[in-house]
């Protein structure tokens, strides 16, 4: 008998009947959980997409090395909420362009590297997947590097071989504008897919061993990426447009090419793309004008544009003047993908610092929930280890074996 249950026996030898089925279910709900974190624990919880370099670049004041009552990532609830790895986004809108994007793009990515370097004990800069195998070994969070737009690299494969260089390790072709050589979801087509450029793009990704990231492009440059890239593509951060109608997400047949290609779809956790409700509903006066008063405060900080807008779209999901949106619509997707492209395409890219995030799920402490609720739709757990981190490591080798081959 174990310490627990010991401890759970004797108090109900000196409780009153009446609480007795309450001790029951606190005793069948930490059990449960208790399997769920050593799963959890055993896996390499891998995290495709995150928007925390916003935070280094313009809160001058954030730590990421201390636990912060705001936002969702930082060393203290990444270690909490048992994340292994992430994907410092390298992002700035898509109407920056030239040499003004490669600059902050630049900019991004040394601050991402700084936060590395004054975190020895915590962080490892990880541009491969042995070293995100060695970061877990050595209970270090492996820090890596994704581009979230191929205008940063103002149409220069020079600057796409500077960004490798740096450790960049995916990007993603286009943002929620077109580029000059690709289309996105976002805009109307301009190219029908990918230009001649753009299939240049892809094939110099594969010769760096950069994984060509298709979350955000139009369809047609979807399969256009698809058809020329000799290895696996990912989707750093999309989910499934059956269960949420976003251009952004990614259609059944889109997720059968994934198969196909042997790549990976990467659940993103905002609530317009889990919730066809919370997309489509239209916010009252009253949020709309909360919302144009935090935008009008905020101005050009990205930061707090996006942490402002999370904490006013969640209080008005809590409310009912939004549709609420909870984290269980994430294991929805991710259970949608797995069904359709198979438990060896998905995994977790949640978009957190930004984006607003479902109900429960406020933050990186929340993780083990998703492993939990998987353990319970009776996933086993070698397949729950696939999803939080197994089947990224997977493309990224076959990335790094195609790179070397060229």
């Amino acid at each position: 008998m174990t310490r627990m249950k010991s401890a759970l026996v004797h108090l109900a030898l000196i409780t009153t009947i009446i609480f007795m089925p309450v001790l029951v279910s606190v005793y069948q709900d930490s059990a449960a959980s208790s399997r769920a974190r050593q799963v959890h624990d055993r896996a390499i919880v891998i995290d495709t997409h995150d928007d925390v370099t916003q935070r280094l670049i313009f809160e001058k004041t954030f730590d990421i090395g201390v636990r912060n009552k705001t936002g969702s990532l930082d060393i203290p609830r990444m270690r909490e909420g048992g994340l292994d790895a992430l994907f410092f986004s390298i992002w700035i809108t898509g109407d920056v362009t030239g040499p003004v994007a490669v600059k902050r793009a630049l900019d991004q990515i040394d601050a991402v590297r700084e936060a590395v370097r004054t975190h020895p004990n915590d962080f490892l800069l990880a541009t491969t997947a042995a070293d995100i195998r060695k970061a877990a070994a050595e209970k270090k969070i492996a820090a890596l590097l994704g581009v979230e737009g191929g205008h940063m690299i103002a149409d220069d494969l020079a600057v796409l071989r500077v960004f490798a260089a740096l450790g960049v390790r995916y990007m993603t072709l286009t943002h929620s504008l077109n580029t000059t050589w690709a289309d996105s979801s976002g805009d109307k087509p301009a190219h029908d897919g990918l230009t001649s450029f753009g299939k240049d793009v892809v094939r110099e990704m594969n010769r760096l061993g950069m994984m060509v990231d298709i979350s955000h492009v139009a369809d047609k440059t979807f399969f256009d990426a698809l058809e020329v890239s000799r290895a696996p593509v990912i989707a750093s951060h999309s989910s499934a447009r059956a269960i949420a109608n976003a251009p952004r997400n990614m259609t059944d047949d889109m997720l059968r090419a994934v198969t196909k290609n042997n790549g990976v779809v990467m659940i993103n956790y905002h609530s317009g793309f889990l919730s066809e409700a919370y997309r489509t509903a239209k916010p009252s006066p009253a949020l709309q004008a909360r919302q144009d008063e935090a935008a009008k405060r905020c101005g050009d900080n990205e930061a707090c544009s996006i942490l402002e807008g999370q904490r006013i779209n969640q209080e008005a999901m809590a409310s009912g003047e939004l549709p609420k949106v909870t984290w269980e619509a994430i294991v929805d997707h991710i259970d949608h993908v797995a069904k359709v492209a198979g438990v060896d395409h998905v995994g977790l890219g949640s978009d957190f610092d930004g984006a607003t995030m479902p109900l429960g799920m406020e933050d990186a402490t929340k993780l083990p929930k998703l492993t939990e609720a998987l353990l319970k739709k009776g996933y086993s757990e070698a397949d729950v280890q696939k999803i939080l981190g197994g089947n990224l490591l997977r493309v990224m080798e076959a990335v790094e074996r195609v790179a070397k081959g060229s």
